[in-house]
């Protein structure tokens, strides 16, 4: 235990005066080890509000660099750390705020074979991830370290808070005994955000961090604080609510449960359906240059599918390209005529593969093709005025 100088005296003078946190519970914050999985929209206030606290130690992860389409919320970055690792750029920004704490950069994809070796050594895991493999890794690895995990999501308007595994309470098994069918969920680069969204959830996981590390372990202290152990916190920002629902510990959960199933961490995009098998009949896709070759040379043999909802259509359209939204396409099966070359797009390429997989089931046998990396890959190799979103 290292003891608070008197410049944090004077830092932290606004806690040490809260007598539910004093000098005692600044000490404890201070002592804390805090690991942040993500340095993105969660990820960037989570971490900046806690090395405000004082949080003693702070690791964040994150393997990752700064995009330009990261600036709208991923408020840790700035247009200066553009092409920079995400964590050197959030080291930089967490030790200004506060030069007093310690930041564990770590550059690495956590995966099954490192992450029980990464948490051991913290207190608390905060989830600022946007997948489902990586945040059944984390639920996982924390119940099998018995250590709480601070969960938040967040898609366009809405998020989600909640301490999984904490004073027993569930896990997100208990909540989520399996994910979604792989890409029926789309994902924050593919739904959007609101960009304030990500700093009013983090925000609420800063808080439920602290209120864990000041607790000691104890549910309700003195003062009547309470985690959201237990409870899932719903918030809409479109239209300011917010809504609780109580969770319960699922007796049958195969690694909380009475009688867990799950001894060690599994292999986590095959249980999500990210991996390909051998009998998935493969897609056929082509570049964004391929496509313009058609484009200049065979255009009458050629019909661009336009998957995207009209919103994203009205930043722009590929030529020879027919509308039709991912969730009319097999409905209107009929319009496809089986003499061309049916090529699909979406912004990256995920949705429209999935299109072509439901056109297939659906008995359509003409000839199709999925864009690989989709409309950004035409703005970046063909088209420098379409745009990047």
């Amino acid at each position: 235990m290292s003891y608070l100088s008197h410049e944090e005296l004077t830092r932290y003078s606004r806690h040490l005066i809260l007598p539910e946190v004093g000098i005692e519970g600044q000490q404890k914050i201070k002592d804390g080890k805090v690991l942040v999985v993500g340095t993105g929209g969660l990820g960037s206030p989570i971490a900046m509000y806690l090395a405000a606290a004082g949080i003693g130690t702070l690791g964040i992860i994150d393997y990752d660099t700064v995009d330009e389409t990261n600036l709208q919320r991923q408020i840790i970055h700035t247009t200066r750390d553009l092409d920079r690792p995400k964590v050197a750029s959030a080291k930089d920004k967490l030790e200004d705020i506060n030069p007093f704490i310690k930041v564990n950069p770590i550059e690495i994809q956590l995966n099954s074979t490192n992450a029980l070796k990464v948490f051991k050594d913290y207190d608390v895991i905060v989830d600022g991830t946007d997948n489902f493999a990586t945040r059944y890794l984390i639920n996982d690895a924390c119940v099998l370290l018995d250590k709480p995990n601070v969960y938040g999501s967040v898609f366009r308007f809405e998020g989600q808070a909640t301490v999984f595994h904490f004073q027993d309470g569930p896990c997100l098994r208990c909540l989520y005994p399996e994910p979604p069918p792989a890409g029926l969920v789309p994902t924050c680069s593919e739904g959007g955000v609101l960009g304030v969204l990500p700093g009013i959830i983090g925000c609420i996981q800063a808080n439920e961090t602290l209120k864990i590390l000041l607790q000691a372990g104890d549910v309700s202290s003195a003062s009547g604080g309470e985690t959201l152990s237990n409870r899932l916190l719903l918030f809409d920002a479109w239209k300011m609510r917010f809504r609780e629902l109580k969770l319960r510990k699922d007796p049958q959960c195969p690694i909380c449960g009475k009688e867990p199933s799950i001894k060690e961490l599994i292999d986590y995009e095959e249980f999500c359906g990210l991996k390909k098998h051998v009998t998935d009949v493969p897609i056929e896709s082509i570049d964004a240059v391929e496509l313009k070759r058609l484009l200049d040379n065979e255009p009458e043999t050629v019909q661009i599918i336009d998957i995207r909802e009209p919103h994203e259509i009205a930043m722009g359209v590929l030529p020879r390209s027919k509308s039709i939204p991912f969730g009319q396409v097999v409905r209107r099966k009929d319009e496809f005529d089986t003499k061309l070359f049916h090529i699909f797009i979406c912004k990256i390429g995920i949705r429209s593969e999935l299109a072509i997989r439901a056109l297939r089931d659906a008995g359509f046998e003409g000839r199709l093709a999925n864009l690989k990396n989709g409309t950004n890959s035409w703005a970046k190799e063909i088209d420098d005025t379409f745009a990047v979103y």
